[in-house]
């Protein structure tokens, strides 16, 4: 059999039509994949100065104007392939470890491909109508893991930050219209000082909707952690108590997986909590809600079926490309705030007569299917498949957190709840937060290993220090990479430690007491 490329340019149509374009589109790839492959620079990040390496992509971009004529698709895609190859960035390194951003699987990345060569949208039937069953479909499968009711649904969005956003914005006009308050039509000047208790180490992404909703960053109030960085229950319990004569509790925000620790609240407690003072429950689960493909994992959710509301990224625990976000609502009917009649679009008629979409459960009106994606994963792996992926994360991650227990100059921060590792290192007479953010910095700048840092209160008290974390999300891994990047990290610790303290862009000096 002939595997002989051949160019897909020159068709009588330039459109990815079906057939011969999506063909087309698949060829285009494969051409550029062998004209690049001796050109990556095979690292997880390209080595050199950052400035250095944008410098470099945006001169052989060349003056920064559209040009009055193009210079045909083969040259176009070509000069880009080049640079992402030679500066870009590579998740499937055995050694990039930085963030939830995990390298895409093959089959999510061809549905992609076959999402963006439809063109379809969400917001409508006529638009889009497999894309907008597909959907609908895997809404409901998502909805039934998490053990939700029938009464479920949800919309699939282009982030985390914007499926809470959505959340804490159906939480702010549900509590508002029981109390009959139309915040869509008159605002939140009439709902007495609302606010939202969320973990002290919940992402920022809360605060920032709580701006975006108009109660100010403010009204994020902050429920204190215990040791392993879960959330308080009692005082939960204590602040909803003495807010409740003076504010309007919009929702209690509990996070399933934070981004530093993989730390999951106490969901059970919480739910009841939420109960008792009948306050929305929203659950934060970027990060975490991928346990459930685990049944090694899956208990850590318990009481997950129980929340109002629940975040959750494919594009982390999911191996998809970004972006595959979800927000699921046990009561599919509280998006009613959302809804919106346009003639142009969804008019009552055409709706009745089952035309509609899933306008009026999201902010957006044209809205890229990127279900596509996450069914195929679904449908090729099935649950018992990401379920294996993510205990070998899980494995490598108790691997990396063994191994710093044998090294005397590294510390563990946190035991391992998920993927992610928290340490720091250690040495004499140096400044540690300096010495751990300029160990992170070389790594990148070599190409060896991409690394990732937090500040963190050590040991639960005092000022946040300056630690690393490994984001293990690459099951292709092997402990034998974790000891590789390890053996690196502790070369250039010394390396760092003959060289003394960073005082300032590029000396190191020693500190003394």
């Amino acid at each position: 059999m002939s595997h002989e490329l051949t160019s897909p340019w020159g068709r009588p149509s330039r459109f990815a039509d079906p057939g011969d374009g999506w063909a087309a589109a698949g060829s285009g790839l494969a051409l550029l994949a062998a004209a690049t492959a001796g050109n990556h620079h095979r690292s997880p990040l390209p080595s050199g100065d950052p400035a250095d390496v944008l410098a470099a992509v945006a001169k052989a971009l060349g003056s920064e104007h559209i040009p009055e004529s193009g210079v045909g698709e083969a040259a176009a895609l070509g000069q880009l392939a080049d640079l992402i190859a030679r500066h870009g960035l590579d998740l499937t390194h055995k050694l990039s470890a930085a963030h939830l951003q995990p390298p895409p699987l093959t089959v999510a990345v061809v549905a992609d491909a076959l999402a963006s060569a439809t063109n379809a949208s969400l917001d409508t039937y006529d638009s889009g109508p497999a894309t907008l069953a597909i959907e609908k479909w895997t809404i409901n499968a998502l909805a039934r893991l998490a053990g939700f009711p029938e009464t479920a649904g949800g919309v699939f969005g282009p982030g985390g930050s914007y499926s809470n956003l959505l959340a804490l914005l159906i939480a702010r006009d549900y509590g508002a219209a029981r109390q009959g308050i139309d915040i869509r039509q008159n605002g939140v000047s009439a709902l007495p000082r609302p606010v939202v208790l969320c973990s002290r180490v919940g992402h920022f992404s809360i605060h920032r909707a709580c701006a975006a909703l108009g109660l100010g960053e403010a009204a994020a109030i902050s429920v204190p952690v215990d040791s392993e960085h879960r959330m308080i229950p009692e005082a939960l319990e204590e602040l909803l108590t003495e807010l409740s004569a003076s504010h309007t509790p919009v929702a209690i925000v509990a996070t399933a997986g934070t981004t530093d620790f993989g730390s999951v609240d106490p969901l059970p407690e919480i739910a009841d909590i939420a109960a008792r003072h009948n306050v929305w429950f929203h659950v934060d689960a970027a990060y975490g809600f991928g346990s459930l493909f685990s049944d090694n994992l899956s208990g850590l959710l318990t009481g997950i079926e129980r929340v109002d509301s629940v975040t959750l990224d494919l594009h982390k625990v999911g191996w998809q490309p970004a972006a595959a976000s979800v927000l699921l609502l046990s009561d599919r009917e509280r998006f009613a705030s959302l809804s919106r009649s346009v003639a142009y679009l969804n008019p009552d008629d055409d709706v009745e007569a089952g035309f509609g979409g899933l306008l009026g459960q999201t902010l957006q009106t044209t809205r890229r299917p990127d279900v596509l994606k996450v069914a195929a994963t679904f449908l090729a792996y099935g649950r018992e498949g990401l379920g294996d992926m993510l205990d070998t994360c899980h494995e490598l991650a108790r691997y990396a957190e063994r191994r710093i227990g044998t090294e005397m100059q590294l510390e563990l921060i946190a035991p391992v709840t998920l993927t992610t590792v928290v340490f720091r290192y250690r040495c004499e007479e140096l400044d540690l937060d300096q010495v751990n953010a300029e160990l992170r910095r070389r790594l990148i700048s070599s190409g060896k290993a991409l690394i990732g840092r937090t500040q963190v209160r050590v040991h639960g008290g005092g000022e946040p220090r300056t630690c690393l974390k490994l984001t293990l999300l690459n099951p292709e891994s092997s402990e034998l990479d974790i000891d590789s990047l390890f053996d690196e990290l502790l070369r250039v610790g010394l390396e760092l430690e003959s060289e003394g303290l960073q005082s300032d862009h590029d000396e190191m000096v020693k500190i003394y007491e």
